[in-house]
């Protein structure tokens, strides 16, 4: 089965938005991860500019939907542009499946990040696929265990 969400990015303020869009749709955030929960990568630690900002947060807005959410740290690129700041996020129910989704829509596109396991226990990847739409491919992996 795939569930498909979407996934905003912010420029600092993704925190303020969520706790708007939670006052409309209601619900409780399941997660909330700052850039200074991640482990240091090449010998780098997060900037002390980007610690606090949100690098993943997610409200449950339906029974099937799940919005989602992050500020972009200026230590990974690139400042957030408006109208551009959003990408399709594809829940898959095995690495096998997620590999086959994510192969497919990275041909003739751009891998950002190839699928691998991650620190925050999901197997995860993102492209942007030849017409220019990103996308990002998630398995759970405490959910498939």
């Amino acid at each position: 089965m795939v569930q498909i969400n979407p996934y905003i990015s912010f420029n600092g303020n993704c925190e303020k938005a969520f706790h708007y869009y939670k006052s409309i749709f209601g619900g409780e955030f399941p997660s909330i991860n700052r850039y200074s929960e991640m482990p240091p990568k090449d010998g780098k630690s997060i900037s002390p500019v980007d610690a606090e900002k949100i690098m993943h947060i997610s409200l449950p807005i339906s029974k099937e939907t799940v919005l989602m959410g992050c500020d972009i740290a200026s230590s990974f690129g690139s400042p957030t542009v408006f109208g551009n700041n959003f990408s399709v996020c594809l829940l898959t129910d095995s690495k096998k499946e997620a590999d086959r989704i994510f192969n497919s829509l990275s041909a003739g596109g751009q891998i950002s990040m190839p699928m691998m396991d991650t620190f925050w226990a999901a197997y995860f990847g993102m492209c942007t696929d030849k017409f220019g739409i990103s996308w990002m491919i998630n398995v759970d992996l405490k959910a498939i265990k």
